[in-house]
């Protein structure tokens, strides 16, 4: 059995979509379906469904961590499930563990906006172009993380926005220091 080190890893960013209620409950899309990443894999429908099933039969849910690491859970998904858009999660923050108190004040003030998926590959077909399109996915966990990957993802400073290619060229940056640290 594979261990958790050999997760992959896709990230989503907050939107409109992602709503944070009384500073602890946190709601959006996990994955979007039929939206390239950085690395120009595209998670279609129905991905999910099989992992989300195995699951809830067997009585267990998806993992709420602080950037993917499995020593700090911060929270608890009450809801994980498919839609036409993709994976929606609806969750809250455990008041009572210090890292998700954190959290809520980094989500609060705009410094953390980022959703991540851990998950292992099961099926996978690549197009003409190289691009994978993962069709099946063991889910492991949703994660609150700095840095998002998806192209759409757009970073703002108090007064200032960047423009979309400074924020493919960061978010490259960032995916390219992963890869090279990943390696070591």
């Amino acid at each position: 059995m594979q261990g958790e080190t050999d997760l992959e890893h896709k990230f989503c960013r907050f939107e409109a979509e992602v709503t944070v209620r009384d500073e602890w409950m946190l709601e959006g899309y996990a994955s979007r379906f039929g939206t390239p990443d950085q690395s120009g894999d595209v998670v279609a429908r129905g991905a999910y469904a099989a992992s989300l099933g195995r699951l809830a039969s067997e009585g267990r849910q998806v993992k709420m961590l602080w950037q993917h690491d499995p020593a700090q859970p911060i929270g608890v998904w009450d809801e994980v499930r498919e839609d036409e858009i993709g994976l929606h999660v609806r969750g809250h923050l455990l008041k009572e563990v210090a890292r998700a108190r954190e959290a809520a004040a980094l989500i609060a003030a705009g410094a953390i906006d980022g959703l991540s998926i851990g998950y292992r590959t099961l099926r996978a077909t690549k197009s003409e172009k190289g691009q994978r399109l993962l069709t099946e996915l063991e889910l492991w966990e949703v994660s609150l993380v700095t840095f998002p990957m998806l192209p759409t993802a757009r970073v703002g400073a108090k007064g200032e926005t960047l423009d979309a290619a400074a924020l493919q060229d960061l978010a490259q940056a960032f995916h390219a220091a992963r890869q090279e640290l990943a390696q070591m």
